[in-house]
């Protein structure tokens, strides 16, 4: 008697789904890896900065899916580890250190402490909760940069060096920094799939949806959530030390609640816990924020009501939106 093999339809769906979002990844990198040449014809270096902003902006808020999307854990102080990314790569050069891998393991070793002290007692909580203290740890590094006042306290301070890479000026505006950053926004997002579909990443999203059920089936989701916590950290303290080279200037601005809640929004309005979701809602946010603010002063009187529309009917944000696009055809 032959065995009929039969498909669990919902698998395949999802594995359609996996594949999908994959290919819709790649092609945005690789619209991204030939915006350079594209530039040149529209725009030149203002569009190449502005798509720079983008990827960099790109790379935190999917730092920051790893916690909303796949944890359940809406921190309202993300921006903290781009801010102290930037002021250790700032204070870095401002001492004489060169080297870009030096100041990079610097900005992992205190995004990494930091990400370790404060989510090991934020995650003690949960809820609203989480949300305020992550608010009140955001806001302790904000006030803290501004209390360094030999590197430029409130007014921030001005880069007059960028790092090298083997000797060579590898992060300076041009293409050398768009490429780096563009590799570092393709390894994010590579890793951070990749991530969310192991057994890590299913843990964390059982964690999501019953702490308890998952907690009784033996898994210490304290600990997973506390891995994620600070995997995000580092990545965000990484997209940080992008932004101080890219800027040439580094600021307590940065790290301020504002900025956290502009990444929750890049999050959700893309499409929480999707593979691309942050990808695009961070590309979306800030190149429709600059063009509209190209065509009128009142550009906000557009934006906010644009993105309550989106949020509204479009389930699943832009990348649930592609998704369906994808399935008509």
């Amino acid at each position: 008697m032959k065995a009929a093999s039969v498909s669990n339809p919902e698998t395949v769906q999802q594995s359609k789904r996996i594949d999908r979002a994959l290919l819709v990844g790649l092609a945005l990198i690789l619209l991204l890896a030939i915006m350079p040449l594209l530039a040149e014809f529209a725009g030149g270096n203002y569009v190449l900065n502005l798509v720079m902003k983008a990827m960099i902006l790109a790379i935190a808020a999917i730092s920051l899916d790893l916690l909303i999307g796949y944890g359940g854990l809406v921190s309202f102080g993300h921006a903290a580890f781009l801010g102290l990314g930037s002021y250790v790569t700032g204070i870095a050069l401002a001492e004489g250190m060169m080297g870009a891998l030096p100041i990079l393991g610097m900005v992992v070793l205190v995004c990494g402490l930091f990400a370790l002290v404060t989510g090991a007692l934020s995650l003690r909580t949960s809820g609203v909760y989480f949300i305020m203290i992550t608010l009140a740890f955001g806001q302790m590094v904000y006030f803290f940069l501004t209390s360094l006042s030999n590197y430029g306290g409130d007014d921030g301070l001005t880069l007059w060096d960028t790092p090298q890479l083997f000797g060579f000026y590898v992060f300076q505006n041009g293409s050398g920094l768009f490429y780096s950053v563009l590799v570092v926004l393709a390894l994010t997002w590579l890793f951070v799939g990749r991530l969310s579909q192991s057994r890590f990443g299913r843990v964390l999203r059982a964690g999501k949806a019953s702490p308890v059920r998952a907690e009784t089936m033996g898994f210490d989701i304290f600990q997973y959530r506390l891995i994620a916590y600070v995997i995000a950290g580092v990545l965000a303290g990484v997209a940080g030390f992008l932004s101080a080279c890219h800027a040439e200037f580094i600021s307590p601005s940065t790290a301020t609640w504002q900025n956290s809640g502009n990444l929750i929004i890049m999050v959700i309005l893309g499409g929480m816990g999707t593979r691309n979701g942050a990808l695009l809602g961070a590309l979306f946010v800030v190149l429709i924020e600059e063009g509209l603010s190209l065509i009128t002063h009142e550009w906000k009187l557009i934006f906010g009501p644009m993105l309550v529309l989106i949020v509204l009917f479009a389930r699943g944000g832009l990348a649930g939106v592609i998704d369906r696009l994808g399935g008509r055809s």
